[in-house]
């Protein structure tokens, strides 16, 4: 299978991947893949263009889900296919997907395509304090999206709108449990098999996730309980999650085969 990567272009020199994926780009290309940008805005090409047949890594910003299923489309028009397919990047991306798959393993949570009465529905649920998302990503400007009263919500709500642009697909509220922010530790998932950053064991935890969730490709975020005990903080999809505790070079073995 012969792979290529594509990283968003930068703005003023589109044949340059974006600034922020540029060491990625150059350890890709010393692996000897295919390196490739696509102009998300503008004419949007691939630059250089891609060889019918491969099969192409996305590595970038986050992309909505009609934003994945337009850039698959731009890929499968070149003759090219997708290693994770729309259905599979959602299955990682969005929260609703995969929460119930763990909820074992993960804070109880709650989602809500309905927002009118989310006062009330979150009251109903009797929980001394609310970690709120929308369907991918938290508040982390200002006070953060951790609110104690279901009362906060429409303000928390209206922050969100407002720094992040949207609020996509709808609310999710997670039960804050005591873990350590400290403890927390990313890995990656490829074809079922978990890696670490610095090759060490991985946890039963993170192996047991690797085998639920419908993706070739996809991060998982551990932390540890007050307790004691592994808890799921966050899955995404592994071509727009952040090399959060990893460097470029560490990345690459897990493409090593």
């Amino acid at each position: 299978m012969t792979m290529r990567v594509v990283f968003p272009a930068d703005y003023f020199q589109v044949r340059q991947p974006d600034e922020a994926f540029a060491d990625q780009a150059a350890a890709f290309a010393a692996r000897g893949w295919g390196v490739s940008t696509f102009a998300f805005e503008g004419d949007r090409v691939f630059r250089p263009a891609l060889v019918p047949g491969e099969t192409v890594l996305y590595r970038g910003w986050m992309l909505d889900g009609a934003g994945y299923r337009a850039f698959v489309d731009a890929v499968e028009a070149a003759g090219a296919r997708v290693l994770t397919s729309p259905e599979a990047y959602l299955a990682a991306h969005h929260l609703p997907r995969w929460a119930p798959l763990l909820a074992d393993v993960t804070p109880e949570t709650v989602c809500f395509t309905e927002l009118d009465d989310l006062p009330g529905a979150l009251a109903a649920l009797g929980w001394d304090g609310f970690f709120v998302k929308d369907f991918v990503k938290s508040l982390k400007t200002g006070a953060g999206s951790r609110i104690t009263r279901p009362d906060q919500i429409a303000e928390l709500l209206e922050r969100m709108a407002h720094f992040r642009g949207q609020i996509e697909g709808g609310v999710c509220v997670r039960r804050v449990e005591a873990l350590d922010p400290a403890s927390e530790v990313r890995f990656f998932v490829r074809a079922g098999r978990a890696f670490s950053a610095d090759d060490s064991q991985v946890p039963e935890l993170v192996r047991e996730v690797a085998g639920r969730i419908a993706s070739p490709f996809f991060s998982v975020d551990i932390a540890r309980r007050a307790d004691g005990a592994q808890r799921v903080v966050e899955v995404g999809d592994g071509q727009v999650s952040d090399l959060v505790g990893w460097t470029p070079a560490q990345f690459m073995a897990v493409w090593a085969s």
